[in-house]
């Protein structure tokens, strides 16, 4: 058994439990921990290394977005050892069985235990690209809201801002079915419910379960129907800087909303409604804005600022033309936006305004 996890969580002895229990059933069991946040390629194939080694047959992942994707990228390799994680980039290039593959996230945000995602960072490049398939979507998933109990608020704050923009970006595609929509609304309610009392106090079980289950609930929708532009720019900036995914999030959700305009407003409004944000008498546009003022509003309580200042000016172009090509037309996104107004937003998250 290979167990997939980063040198921090090991090191905070999260996993000592785990592994003791594991060796105590008889199971053998070799550690990979060397998977950092943005994961690489780099880490994918030393991880494959090592279960190839030790003769693994199946992988747990523990930690957070980041261990959980290079889990999913070790499998398909497995799966496939002459294609490279290039190769199988984008939608339905792994298409067989990965090794079985159990998650176990310690944060609440991105729900990468229930999607069929992975997402890897070139470490010769620093191309971010995310891997789409249903063979990654794990066997199992554990939620223990216990792990979650001990995160830092800054990455309490980020992955919650993280689960709410997978459930927004989910809801406002134009790929929803009524079993995402509602899973969509559930997660973003919980969220808003839930989200600042985790942050305030991180012992708070109740908070921390309730926003392990919005992530897996935001999951389940996102992987269905995918997210939009607010992704593709944080892909972009996570390969490129090495920004962490739910910070860019966090910081560009209401960007791009406002980006998006009236075609949204209507949608926006049925998830403020419905998070109790306000009544069903709120006209529509002041509701939306309502809407998007609440994630401003916690953006700005959890201490998460309203600019990415390591965004460098000559480095927007070529972003921009990434993250166009990302979106497009892998995200059922709400409106279609060119590679100059990407540049836009850009040079928005940039300078703040």
């Amino acid at each position: 058994m290979l167990l997939v996890t980063d040198k921090g969580i090991r090191g905070l002895g999260l996993t000592k439990n785990l592994e003791e229990k594991i060796v105590s059933a008889g199971l053998e069991l070799c550690v990979y921990d060397g998977t950092v946040a943005n994961p690489t390629t780099q880490n994918v194939e030393e991880a494959l290394s090592l279960y190839h080694k030790n003769a693994c047959d199946c992988i747990v992942a523990f930690g957070g977005g980041s261990a959980m994707d290079c889990a999913k990228a070790t499998g398909a390799r497995v799966a496939k050892p002459k294609k490279s994680l290039n190769k199988m980039k984008g939608v339905l290039k792994v298409r067989k069985k990965i090794p079985l593959l159990i998650a176990i996230p310690t944060t609440a945000g991105t729900g990468s235990e229930t999607t069929l995602a992975a997402v890897i960072v070139d470490s010769e490049t620093r191309h971010k690209y995310a891997i789409n398939d249903f063979p990654l979507i794990p066997s199992y998933a554990l939620l223990d809201a216990n792990l979650t109990v001990g995160l830092p608020k800054s990455i309490t704050a980020t992955t919650g801002m993280d689960a709410l923009t997978h459930a927004v970006e989910a809801y406002i595609g134009r790929s929803t079915t009524k079993q995402t929509r509602q899973n969509a609304l559930d997660a973003v309610k919980l969220i808003f419910e839930n989200l600042e009392n985790a942050y305030v106090d991180g012992k708070n079980l109740a908070a921390r379960e309730n926003m392990l289950k919005a992530s897996y609930l935001a999951g389940l929708a996102f992987t269905q129907s995918y997210v939009g532009y607010v992704h593709a720019i944080a892909h972009s900036l996570g390969g490129k800087y090495n920004i962490a995914h739910g910070l860019a999030n966090a910081v560009i959700l209401p960007y791009v909303l406002k980006k998006y305009g009236k075609k949204i407003y209507k949608k926006l409004w049925k998830m403020g409604i419905f998070a109790g944000l306000f009544d069903k008498e709120t006209p529509v546009e002041v509701g939306a804005r309502l809407f998007i003022q609440k994630i401003e509003d916690m953006n700005a309580n959890m201490n998460i600022g309203t600019k990415i200042e390591e965004i460098k000016e000559a480095d927007i172009k070529e972003m921009a033309k990434i993250a166009e090509k990302e979106a497009n037309p892998l995200y059922p996104v709400p409106v279609l936006f060119t590679a100059e107004q990407l540049e836009e937003i850009y040079l928005e998250v940039k300078n703040g305004h």
